[in-house]
C-alpha cells in the first residue's frame, strides 16, 4: 500500500504578482534590485513576477505591485506608463528619473530641435548631408522629459539614484507585509 501525498493548505497564501517595466532612465534602479543578491531566493517564494526583464514577459498582466523605473521623453513612454498603470493595483514610482525626471530630464531647458540638429547636422566629423531621424518606427520626442505622477496617479515613491538594495528590501517587505513602506535615513541616498 502507497502512502498518499500531503494535501497542500487550503488557505495557502496567495504569490503577490510583481511587474516591472524601465522608461527614460538608465536600468540602474532594476541593476540595484538585483543587488538584493541572495534574498532573490526568500523573495520569490512570497512573489511572483509577470513583465519584467527577469522573465522576458513583453506584456504585462493583473498585478498587485508595478515598480517603474524612468521619466517619460517619449510618446512611447507614455502610452507603456499607462498600459502599465492600468495593470497595477499598487504602483511605485522607483528612483529619481520616475520620481523628478532625473538626469534625462537635464535637456528640460534645451529646445528640443535645436539639440537635433546639434547631434545630427552640425557636429564635426558629420557628412554634409543633414538629415533628423524621421523613421515612423521611431516614438515621438516629448518636447521636455516628465516624471510618471504628471501622468498617472502613483501609489508610493521609491527614492535614491538607484535606491540601495537593501532600501527595495525594506520596502517590499513593508508592502508585503501590508505596511506603508518606511524608509529610514540610513537606507535613502544618491550615489
Amino acid at each position: 500500500m502507497t502512502t498518499p501525498l500531503p494535501l497542500p493548505p487550503l488557505h495557502a497564501p496567495r504569490k503577490l504578482k510583481v511587474a516591472t517595466v524601465s522608461l527614460a532612465g538608465c536600468f540602474g534602479c532594476h541593476m540595484s534590485f538585483l543587488d538584493i543578491d541572495e534574498r532573490l531566493f526568500e523573495l520569490i517564494e512570497h512573489i511572483e513576477f509577470d513583465r519584467s526583464p527577469f522573465t522576458d514577459i513583453k506584456q504585462v498582466g493583473v498585478c498587485d505591485i508595478g515598480l517603474i523605473e524612468g521619466g517619460l521623453c517619449n510618446a512611447e513612454n507614455v502610452l507603456v506608463l499607462r498600459e502599465f498603470r492600468a495593470h497595477c493595483k499598487t504602483l511605485v514610482a522607483v528612483g529619481a528619473c520616475a520620481i523628478n525626471g532625473g538626469l534625462p530630464a537635464q535637456r528640460n531647458h534645451l529646445d528640443i530641435g535645436a539639440i537635433l540638429t546639434d547631434v545630427y547636422c552640425t557636429r564635426q566629423g558629420l557628412s554634409a548631408s543633414c538629415r533628423i531621424p524621421d523613421d515612423p518606427e521611431l516614438p515621438l520626442l516629448l518636447n521636455q522629459v516628465h516624471p510618471i505622477h504628471e501622468v498617472v496617479h502613483v501609489d508610493y515613491f521609491l527614492p535614491g539614484c538607484p535606491p540601495s538594495a537593501d532600501a527595495f528590501w525594506t520596502f517590499l517587505n513593508d508592502l508585503m507585509a501590508g505596511r506603508t513602506p518606511h524608509l529610514g535615513h540610513g537606507l535613502m541616498h544618491y550615489d
